[in-house]
């Protein structure tokens, strides 16, 4: 009989983990790596004119450069910042203050209910703190937006409208937004879109000038670059209030010293993410189709949630019946199958997650769920050894909710 306590590498023991959490995070690529080592020893402020600081600039303006192209946007439309958070933090703060105190009438901000909390966290302070008509739109069982929700809240009153944010990709069940839709409708009125794109790019095409959108966010760590920077890509011609008030760095709306060597990893890894983006995903899908086969097999009622479809590729995100998903998760862990739940946990009690629950689950429904996320270290043993744990990890996750009464 298998403990699910001990055992082999993937069935339990110190072994290397079985890592299927890459939406959470993804390993840096080499080339990042060697872009990043490369500047660590050098010394200069990017905003000094002496040798030294112009030997930095330069190493930021190419960074710069590398993902405009990668992008297909103007370099001066890369605000680099200290990651996805902050740019949508900037995103969303910045347009509303600008578009309301241009037009005291913009007080609404439109965006959907599974967004990540990096937007809906700060949408709710604008909520609270500066008075915004913040409108939370539906979205169907798969997680998509309800585009004519969309398009009425738009036509009500197109003029009180400051903004609209809607994520590129969603970050747990995988489903991918209808951004063209979304920008249709915007556009015409003059509204601006602002796009979260973290777990879009390099996992999908995406293009910031052929989408229309105003503002995206990306990240560096969610593509093989570095943790701590990322970048509001926003068009020069749109007017954004600064967050941080100090030297001016990025076009006078993000000050702070920039990290040039982490920059130059991050750019490296942008560069290399959209390169090799098509060949990324066609093994990424293959491979997410073989995690969602395989989980059936073993636990033939396990239910795969998102769209079928319009979805990430390398995202695979399951309900188990019967199973609380931190259980199982924790049940996986000691197996050394690493992977994440959507729920957050609060004084120690799961909560469901939001996304789950916009989709019309019930609150047991979205705490039973697990997303098993892949990356450009994944391999078809991954999936093996996932196989080899779901089945024993299931069972004991069902036995704990249901113990027997003797």
């Amino acid at each position: 009989m298998n403990d699910v306590t001990g055992g082999e590498p993937g069935t339990g023991g110190s072994g290397e983990p079985v890592y299927l959490d890459h939406a959470a995070t993804t390993p840096m690529l080499p080339v990042a790596i060697e872009a990043m080592t490369r500047h660590l020893g050098e010394t200069g402020n990017p905003s000094s004119l002496h040798a030294s600081g112009r030997r930095a600039r330069r190493v930021v303006e190419e960074a710069r450069e590398t993902i405009a192209l990668a992008l297909d946007c103007r370099p001066g439309d890369v605000v680099f910042t200290s990651g996805g958070t902050e740019a949508d933090n900037l995103a969303l703060k910045g347009t509303y203050w600008a578009r309301r105190d241009t037009d005291p009438r913009r007080v609404r901000i439109l965006s959907t209910a599974v967004e990540h909390h990096a937007v809906l966290d700060p949408l709710m302070w604008l909520a609270e703190e500066e008075g915004a008509e913040v409108e939370l739109l539906p979205v169907d069982a798969q997680g998509r937006l309800v585009v004519e929700a969309l398009r009425e809240s738009i036509e009500r009153d197109p003029e009180s409208v400051a903004l609209v944010s809607v994520m590129w990709a969603n970050n747990e069940v995988g489903t991918l937004q209808p951004i063209a839709d979304v920008v249709a409708l915007a556009t015409p009125h003059g509204i601006p879109v602002h796009s979260d794109a973290v777990q879009a790019l390099g996992s999908v095409p995406v293009d910031f000038a052929a989408s229309g959108l105003d503002l995206m966010t990306i990240t560096g760590h969610k593509v093989g670059g570095p943790y701590g920077v990322g970048a509001l890509v926003v068009r020069r011609e749109l007017e954004v209030t600064a967050l941080l008030h100090g030297g001016g760095q990025e076009r006078d709306i993000r000050s702070g010293t920039l990290d040039a060597p982490a920059v130059a990893g991050f750019a490296a890894a942008v560069e290399a993410a959209v390169k090799t983006q098509a060949e990324h995903a066609e093994r990424l899908a293959v491979l997410r189709d073989r995690v969602v086969a395989e989980v059936q097999r073993v636990v033939p009622d396990a239910i795969a949630n998102g769209h079928p479809t319009d979805r990430l590729p390398g995202n695979a995100h399951l309900r188990f019946p019967g199973c609380a998903g931190d259980s199982l998760l924790m049940l996986l862990d000691a197996r050394d199958i690493e992977c994440s739940t959507g729920s957050a946990c609060s004084a120690g009690v799961a909560q469901p997650s939001h996304v789950l629950m916009a989709m019309g689950m019930d609150e047991e429904d979205a705490l039973s769920s697990l997303r098993f996320s892949l990356g450009h270290t994944s391999t078809d043993a991954d999936v093996d050894a996932l196989a080899a744990a779901i089945g024993p990890c299931v069972d004991r996750a069902r036995a704990s909710r249901n113990p027997v009464v003797r």
